[in-house]
């Protein structure tokens, strides 16, 4: 990803501050190092086929521990894949709204046409939801 840096200038009670931004645009060598691992593919399938999950949700799905399962979300978060979003003590993790048209295009595609990939992953994951063992 190239970044830009924007800046921002406000004055509050006669200080002048300035805040910087980083933008990011998505280059697909970047985006595709991102998804090199199975653990970080395997979550980014799980969340864009049920719209969003929490860590508890995906330690289930796929039998790994909280540490693991929240590093590897992290990254995909900075990478500017998922987005989190915090309730309460639990973070939710999404598609990012902005991610190009060609990068939902990659994972829906990859999702709709490699459901072997992941499905006994998915069905641990609705088990767990529709008998309320998840954590959120």
């Amino acid at each position: 990803m190239s970044k830009r840096r924007l800046t921002f200038n406000f004055t509050y009670a006669k200080f002048h501050i300035c805040i910087f931004t980083h933008i990011y645009f998505m280059d697909p060598c970047h985006f595709f190092k991102c998804l090199a691992d199975d653990t970080r593919l395997k979550s980014l399938l799980l969340i864009a086929k049920t719209g969003e999950a929490c860590v508890c949700d995906l330690m289930v799905a796929l039998q790994l521990d909280q540490p693991k399962i929240s590093r590897h979300l992290a990254q995909l978060r900075k990478c500017g894949i998922l987005l989190d979003e915090r309730r309460g003590k639990w973070v939710f993790y999404k598609l990012h709204p902005s991610l190009p048209a060609w990068a939902n295009e990659v994972i829906n595609n990859t999702k709709t046409h490699n459901l072997t990939y992941f499905d006994e992953a998915l069905s641990r994951l609705v088990s767990s939801k529709a008998t309320s063992l998840n954590c959120c």
